[in-house]
């Protein structure tokens, strides 16, 4: 659906400026964004390798590990679900401990085989589970303490406070989680009343 949408996108800019005859705006316009992405990358590559550097140090450290201690309670609460030992929940902790620290490159994969974990407990392949909607809500939603990316590219585009956002992101990002979680916990609730009315009566 994504690719449908650029595509449009696309297609509607060659038309628009075919009929108004300003083609050659339009073949400026993708040169610049080529070249703004390529300046963007380069800009965000010095600050992410910084980042992932110090979040090395933390791991070699043991921080993530005593921050994947401390979500274990969050996720066995978030997740009753899934089984207490299951490669699923290492994975789970890892998704959110990352998000946490900013670390969104970082936290993808480990969103990913947490998923693929998830789905070998699902019965029904074709429908996601609510443990893998928790975790996608979560991973959307995630509060996040050091927005790091945000921060690469602000300083990239020449920001004289790029660190400013830090306590609004906070902010935001808090209250997006703690809707997500709500929402999550009422689609729970809601499907598991579903469930038992429609369980035949005993007896």
């Amino acid at each position: 659906m994504v690719n449908v949408i650029w595509l449009f996108f696309l297609v509607a800019g060659f038309v628009a400026a075919a009929l108004q005859g300003r083609i050659d705006l339009m073949t400026q316009a993708v040169f610049e964004g080529a070249k703004t992405g390529v300046t963007v990358c380069f800009g965000l590559i010095s600050i992410l390798v910084f980042w992932m550097g110090i979040m090395r140090i933390a791991e070699d450290a043991g921080l993530l590990r005593k921050l994947a201690v401390l979500l274990r309670p969050i996720v066995r609460f978030l997740f009753p679900d899934v089984p207490k030992d299951h490669p699923a929940i290492g994975y789970i902790m890892s998704n959110m401990s990352a998000n946490i620290l900013g670390l969104g490159n970082a936290a993808t994969p480990m969103g990913i085989k947490a998923m693929q974990e998830l789905q070998k407990l699902n019965p029904d392949k074709d429908t996601a589970t609510a443990a893998m909607c928790t975790l996608l809500a979560l991973n959307t939603a995630s509060i996040t303490l050091i927005p790091t990316t945000l921060i690469a590219i602000r300083m990239n585009f020449g920001s004289a406070s790029p660190a400013e956002i830090v306590g609004t992101t906070l902010v935001a990002t808090m209250i997006a989680t703690i809707a997500a979680i709500a929402l999550d916990r009422w689609y729970r609730f809601r499907s598991l009343r579903a469930a038992g009315s429609t369980k035949p009566p005993k007896g």
